[in-house]
This record gives structure tokens, sequence and C-alpha cells, in this order.
């Protein structure tokens, strides 16, 4: 007679949907519990949200895929806290929508580029990192110092995050587009850059 573990592997139906039951079970213990631990819901102390500046300055690094060479994570490992400074914390993240860890790694991890280098330093980079990084196999960016940033969707940009948690007032909002008014799409990476890991003291 068979046996009902036999039965199932018999019917392939039956099979996908106990499958699909215990990995949603399995998925909601380990995911749900999550959104009450405060260490992974609330700001680290001093995290704030980005400004109308940064803000642009992160949606040029996103559309120039700065990502795909460049993570936003430091592991808990001595080797990547000793190069890089103190290792990533869930609260460094709340309002990273969406987060930029990443796992590619063709240039040094940026989680604490914040204040490592001065934006003068950063503006000969982005326009030829070979003048300050004679190594480097990263292209250079020159047209951003020719390009005024965005300021037109701006205001909704933050309208929609801080219905997803980031406090942004409402004066906040209204003054959004004049601190980009005169500001060039370099000008919000460099802001963007400086603000990263700098929640969390970096370790030299």
């Amino acid at each position: 007679m068979a046996s009902g573990h036999d039965r199932i592997e018999k019917n392939i139906g039956l099979m996908i949907i106990l499958v699909i039951i215990t990995v949603s079970i399995g998925g909601l213990v380990q995911i749900v519990p999550l959104f009450f631990q405060h260490s992974t819901t609330e700001a680290v102390a001093g995290l704030q949200p980005y400004s109308p500046l940064r803000l642009a300055g992160r949606d040029v690094y996103i559309r120039e895929g700065c990502y795909l060479c460049h993570s936003q994570m430091i592991r808990p490992f001595r080797a990547e806290t000793e190069r890089y400074g103190h290792y990533s914390v869930a609260g460094e993240y709340v309002y990273d929508r969406p987060f930029q860890w990443g796992s590619k790694r063709t240039g040094p991890d940026l989680a604490r580029v914040g204040g490592r280098y001065s934006d003068d330093w950063h503006r000969v980079h982005m326009h030829n990192p070979r003048d300050v990084v004679p190594e480097s196999i990263m292209p250079g960016y020159p047209w951003l110092e020719e390009t005024a940033a965005d300021a037109s969707a701006i205001r909704k940009k933050m309208e929609v995050l801080r219905m997803l948690g980031a406090p942004y007032s409402d004066q906040e909002i209204e003054n959004a587009p004049a601190a980009l008014e005169g500001k060039t799409e370099l000008d919000a990476l460099v802001a963007y850059l400086q603000e990263l890991g700098t929640a969390i003291k970096m370790r030299r």
C-alpha cells in the first residue's frame, strides 16, 4: 500500500501546491518579524532623508549605472572594515528606495565615501578618473558639469518618498526646486557621494 509521501510524489499538482504552501509559510516566518524589529525599521541616529540636491544626485548615480561597478554595503568582516570602515547596518538605508547595496566591485565600495575626499577631488575624478587614480578603468563623466540638475519632478519624488516614510515637511517640498537652481548634475552627484555613510562615523 502506497504511503502518503508516495502519493504526493506521484501527484505533481498536489506536490506543487504543498511546495508553495511550505515556501510561503517559511518566507512569512522569516520576513514578517523583521518589520517589528526596531533595528531594521528605524533610522540610525543622525540619519536624515536626502536633501533635494542629494536626491537629484542619487538619480544621476542610478541613471549612469554607477551601481554596476560600485556596491554600497560593507560586510562585517575584518578585511572589509579595515579597508572601507564600519560595516553597514540596516538603519542606514531606511530612506533608500531602492537601496544600492550590490555585490559587484569593479570599483571600491562607496558606503563610507562621504567626507573621505574633498569636493574638488570628486569633481576631478568624475571628469577624468585617471587624473587622481592613474590605474583607474572608470570612464569619465565630463558632461555632468555642463548639464543642469533636473528640478521638474523633485517635488513629486519627495511627496512619494514622504508617503513611504521619509519625514519631509510641506515647506521642504515646496522649496525643493529652488534648492536645485543653478546647480549641475555634477554638483548633485558630488553632494550625494559626500553624504554616503556619514551617519555612522568611519573607522580609519
